[in-house]
């Protein structure tokens, strides 16, 4: 297993450029801890980080 941290911008340049103009400058900074690293993501691979990093995102604004 080689985890892998990298920023959600990466992901989502890699795998889904189309989602860019959707996210917020801070969304796109999240940290995310992938198990097998970046290499084996498919696309809805990353539509699902993204779906989940935003709820996330969403949940602690609401809490602050």
């Amino acid at each position: 297993m080689d985890m892998e941290t990298v920023k959600l911008s990466r992901i989502v340049e890699k795998l889904a450029p189309e989602l860019i103009p959707f996210l917020t400058q801070r969304e796109l900074n999240l940290n995310i801890v992938l198990r097998d690293g970046l290499g084996i993501l498919e696309p809805e691979d990353a539509m699902e980080i993204v779906q989940h990093s935003i709820c996330e995102h969403q949940r602690e604004m609401l809490l602050q």
